[in-house]
């Protein structure tokens, strides 16, 4: 997976927890929404963000042996259904469970930088089955959620949650690509 691939990773991985920052900082009055406030939201976002995939990253390297045949489809079917999760939850009509994102508990920070996660936990499973340094793509998910965190406080103070819900359908499609793009690569390889 070249840099360019990798840098459209990191940002679709980065969508969830710069929706939520949104959230968190739709939800500030503007005495709360402080620089000391704003860096600590996106660096708890961003060190989890980077774990997260190096922990998916071991599980599916532990499973490659015995799936190696297959291991573009099982990278496919896990970006896809990610993609299209991520569409099909911002394009419903559903309340979210998460809509007390807002409030700005160090707790509820940390259970919401771990819930945005799971998706790089899912993505780094995938990534175990395609050649890719794993500890530079980690690193520039967890450093591309940081910015983005602290982009989306930001933001949210402005704009509210609107621009969230687009970059979640953005994320979304980027995964899908990202996902038919290897499926394809090993395809034209067996060919």
């Amino acid at each position: 997976m070249n840099l360019y691939t990798l840098s459209i990773l990191a940002f679709a991985m980065s969508v969830d927890a710069f929706a939520a920052s949104i959230a968190k900082g739709a939800a500030c009055n503007c005495n709360c929404l402080t620089l000391r406030r704003v860096g600590r939201t996106a660096l708890i976002f961003g060190v989890i963000e980077t774990i997260t995939p190096l922990i998916g990253w071991l599980g599916g390297s532990a499973a490659k042996p015995f799936i190696a045949e297959w291991d573009h489809w099982v990278a496919f079917i896990l970006l896809l259904g990610l993609g299209g999760k991520m569409i099909y939850g911002t394009l419903s009509d559903q309340e979210e469970s998460g809509e007390n994102t807002g409030k700005n508990g160090f707790l509820l920070t940390v259970i919401t930088a771990i819930a945005t996660s799971i998706d790089s936990m899912i993505v780094g499973v995938g990534l175990a089955f395609v050649e890719v340094n794993i500890w530079l793509a980690a690193f520039m998910i967890g450093t591309t959620t940081t910015l983005m965190s602290a982009t989306g406080m930001v933001l949210g103070r402005s704009f509210g949650k609107a621009v969230g819900k687009r970059a979640e359908v953005l994320g979304g499609i980027v995964l899908i690509v990202i996902g038919s793009s290897i499926l394809i690569e090993h395809l034209e390889l067996l060919a």
